[in-house]
């Protein structure tokens, strides 16, 4: 294999979730050229991997020019296409890229037949329902190439490789950054996976108020500032809350997760990137299945997050849920759409994530007995 391409075709915490799979197939094709294919606001996340030789951008919405455009650039380019998405658009990438293909498939999607048949290694996925984490699943691809591998830690975007100037936090943050604080995450980009802003900003006064600094991050979108406004108002008169939203690239980002005390979010991309930085992560998770989903702990090859558990850890995580019956559903919230509320992640009570983020910061006598 001279040529390889990996291609995921969806948010950013799922291409950060194929970084081990990008790091063994660089360990066992160390001279190949690597490059991957994904959507040109998720490769930022990509930035100084030194496992990947090239990255390709497309827009989500490519038309029959862009259609055209990407084939001519990716026609039978590669000897090998690993697929690390199941969906429609990411199979038909690689099959224009390689006639060697290996790849993720629905097991009960519409045409799934039809793409393991054209494939000449098929990865069946059980969904959300299924029990194998998707870093483990995306690993599969490589079986045909030797024994599967074992998953390395992910690789997030490493400021020592980045020029000193870009990897530098912007200095009127960097001025005003204590030596010790905890970064909140509040937005999400789906509502059914959004813990509300009004809890988010009581656990912010909480922690104020029990003398930590806080940091917040998010995107300059107005979704993210409107969720994040909340958050402010609640404790804008407080000399401890920074406000770094809107001003980090996942760099910086990576800077700021690797010198915190404690990271808080919910289940969304910065959570994935905390956890891979090796920060101490207090994740929120509603209907999503942890054991396919959970945040990859730093430095672990192995994850054993139970599918249902009101307090549970891994490594440097730990992970909340809803205490009802029906945690996780597997569904896109309640009624099954993203902008759906879900119940579960909702009666989370900002008290209770209070006390687990207090506890982490402690002296280290935590009374759920779980830190590792």
């Amino acid at each position: 294999m001279k040529r390889i391409l990996v291609v995921v075709t969806r948010q950013i915490g799922d291409v950060l979730l194929t970084t081990p799979l990008i790091r063994a197939t660089r360990s066992r094709w160390p001279q190949a050229q690597l490059d991957v294919a994904a959507f040109a606001g998720t490769l930022a996340v990509l930035e100084g991997n030194p496992d990947i030789d090239g990255r390709i951008p497309m827009a989500s919405r490519l038309g029959w020019r862009g259609a055209a455009r990407l084939i001519h650039q990716l026609w039978r380019r590669y000897d090998l296409a690993l697929v690390a998405d199941p969906g429609d658009r990411a199979h038909w990438i690689g099959w224009f890229a390689a006639q060697r293909r290996a790849g993720l498939v629905s097991h009960d999607a519409r045409g799934h037949g039809l793409k393991a048949a054209t494939l000449s290694h098929a990865v069946p996925i059980a969904g959300d329902r299924g029990d194998r984490h998707v870093i483990l699943e995306k690993l599969q691809l490589l079986a045909p190439w030797g024994n599967e591998p074992s998953p390395d830690p992910q690789n997030p975007p490493a400021p020592a490789v980045r020029p000193p100037a870009a990897r530098s936090l912007p200095a009127p943050l960097a001025a005003r950054l204590p030596s010790r604080y905890v970064v909140v995450h509040a937005p999400s980009m789906w509502r059914y996976k959004q813990w509300p802003p009004d809890h988010f900003a009581a656990l912010v006064r909480g922690l104020l108020e029990a003398g930590q600094s806080v940091v917040l991050t998010g995107a300059d979108t107005p979704r993210d500032q409107a969720c994040i406004e909340t958050v402010r108002a609640a404790a804008h008169h407080e000399a401890a809350l920074l406000d770094a939203s809107g001003q980090l690239d996942f760099g910086q980002l990576t800077t700021l997760l690797q010198g915190c005390a404690l990271y808080i979010g919910p289940d969304t991309s910065v959570t994935h990137l905390a956890a891979a930085c090796g920060a101490r992560v207090l994740a929120l998770f509603g209907p999503t299945n942890p054991q396919r989903w959970g945040p990859w702990p730093a430095d672990a090859s192995v994850i054993r997050f139970e599918r249902r558990a009101d307090v549970q850890q891994a490594g440097n995580v730990r992970l909340l849920q809803g205490a009802q019956s029906c945690v996780p559903c597997g569904r896109a919230g309640c009624e099954d759409h993203h902008h759906s509320a879900s119940e579960c992640l909702e009666s989370i009570r900002p008290e209770a994530v209070l006390k687990h983020a207090l506890a982490l910061l402690g002296d280290g006598r935590d009374p759920y007995n779980l830190a590792s």
